[in-house]
């Protein structure tokens, strides 16, 4: 079997018919690709064919010529299986030892995918837990192991921690450049410290929209709640007591709904008051399946209903 490439079919049978020293008729021909002028002499082709001679329409003589070259290549390959017959047995299995190696398919070394987990810790004000689908929100993801400090941390109790941490907090703050009062540190409850930041340039550390109140919150949460293992309510210029305060009275209307229909669902809260509004409504309404959800957008809303409605 050959290949031919000319300009024409023609030529290429002709061609063909030379090579294989034979006749049009006795080629058994495939064309591969067909002759194109092309446009304005771009993409012109030329035409490729594969040519075979037909055995089935060769002469006596060819046909005896074609027996003859099989007893040839029969007998080279009895010679061929007599010289490796007579080859040593243990060169026998060196090949096969190779052969079966060879065949063998590659492990791929598997990479170990090792998954870290960030030791940023949600502050509880902050934090989701009563539906699975909220886990990004859930504490017990994020907490760090602090085994050596336990036995120490036990033995205090809120009055004690708020001390400590008034006095760090204080050195921390005293080098940056707002001008705020000395910070107030005190038990609000027992697991729970209270944070005041009072000043000239208290309202400064909450930000646009409440950006770096949000910021200072998670900070500080991560860092008492892994040293001391205790909850934080921090509080900027009033911040927290004026968006407790506007959410209450926007959740009367929410309410209302829960009350007349079973079921409500409350707009686009921003920033801590999705996190205020979650917190009022589940110490409302304590059977009620309340939980946050998320726009495409990433904004967040509470939807309220019955546990076997969801």
């Amino acid at each position: 079997m050959i290949k031919i490439e000319a300009v024409t079919l023609e030529e290429a049978y002709k061609n063909a018919a030379t090579s294989l020293e034979c006749s049009v008729t006795e080629l058994k021909i495939e064309v591969v690709q067909s002759p194109s002028n092309g446009f304005l002499g771009l993409f012109k082709k030329s035409a490729i064919i594969v040519a075979a001679k037909d055995i089935k329409s060769t002469t006596p003589k060819a046909k005896e010529k074609v027996v003859k070259e099989k007893v040839v290549e029969k007998n080279e390959e009895k010679t061929v299986i007599a010289k490796s017959s007579e080859s040593k047995p243990e060169e026998l299995k060196k090949e096969k030892v190779k052969k079966t190696e060879q065949k063998k398919p590659i492990k791929k070394e598997k990479k170990s995918s090792q998954h870290i987990l960030n030791d940023t810790i949600m502050p509880t004000s902050f934090v989701s837990t009563q539906d699975d689908e909220d886990e990004e929100y859930d504490v017990s993801n994020y907490l760090a192991d602090y085994d050596d400090e336990e036995d120490e941390q036990d033995t205090k109790n809120i009055s004690e921690i708020a001390l400590v941490v008034k006095k760090e907090i204080n050195n921390l703050f005293d080098s940056t450049c707002f001008k705020i009062d000395s910070i107030e540190v005190s038990g609000y409850d027992e697991n729970t410290l209270l944070i005041e930041f009072k000043g000239d340039d208290a309202a400064l550390l909450i930000g646009k929209e409440g950006y770096r109140y949000k910021a200072l919150s998670y900070m500080i949460f991560n860092w008492i709640n892994t040293k001391y293992q205790v909850q934080l309510r921090l509080e900027i210029a009033e911040f927290l007591k004026n968006q407790e305060e506007s959410i209450t009275k926007y959740l009367v209307g929410v309410c209302e709904n829960i009350d007349r229909d079973g079921r409500a669902q409350t707009k686009i809260l921003d920033g801590v008051l999705v996190q205020i509004a979650l917190k009022e409504l589940r110490d409302k309404y304590p059977n009620k399946y309340i939980v946050i959800r998320s726009t495409r957008d990433g904004l967040k809303y509470i939807i309220i209903n019955d546990y076997h409605a969801n």
